[in-house]
């Protein structure tokens, strides 16, 4: 009976488990979005601005 008892609460406890990590799913948030596109937009200029002074570089030389 002892036996039984302790693989039943091994159950339970381990399908607890499940439950709460399944709902730990993270969700992106306005603010977390606008923040990656920031990002985006701030490398995206960083990478035109290194193309213009490479350019400019070709040009002086």
């Amino acid at each position: 009976m002892q036996r039984t008892s302790n693989k039943i609460r091994a159950v339970i406890s381990l399908s607890i488990l499940m439950m709460a990590l399944g709902g730990c799913k993270k969700e992106e948030g306005p603010a977390e979005k606008a923040g990656k596109e920031i990002d985006k937009a701030v490398s995206d200029a960083g990478k035109q601005l290194e193309s213009i002074g490479k350019e400019i570089q070709g040009n002086v030389r």
